[in-house]
């Protein structure tokens, strides 16, 4: 799933894709206002979505593996709690941004993080 999702603005919610679209357990990359982002659905069927873009390596995060709430990234294994944003492990030592999520029927929504929005 990496389609090109236009918002009106940054801040309202968008539709990225259906939940069948996602894997059972892992991530997937969207476009949303020219911003790549990682849709990831951990093994509880909770629905995320952060930058796709490692903060120490510059690479995808959508391609790392999830365990729990934390996904690795598949070059260097800097660690990254989905829900802050924060990293867990090194070598990241700076976190990524963690955007807002919507389920709606099957149809996943997101919100991206604006400047100075400090909330989760």
């Amino acid at each position: 799933m990496s389609e090109t999702v236009p918002s009106a603005t940054t801040g309202s919610f968008v539709r990225v894709c259906s939940l069948d679209e996602l894997p059972t357990v892992g991530a997937a990359a969207a476009e949303v206002d020219g911003r790549i982002i990682s849709i990831i659905r951990t093994a509880d069927g909770e629905v995320h979505a952060i930058d796709d873009t490692c903060t120490h390596a510059n690479v995808s995060l959508s391609e790392g593996e999830i365990d729990g709430c934390t996904l690795e990234c598949w070059l260097h294994g800097s660690r990254f709690d989905i829900r802050t944003g924060e990293p867990s492990g090194p070598p990241a030592t700076v976190p990524v941004a963690v955007h807002h999520v919507k389920i709606e029927g099957d149809e996943v929504f997101v919100a991206l993080k604006t400047q100075g929005d400090s909330t989760s």
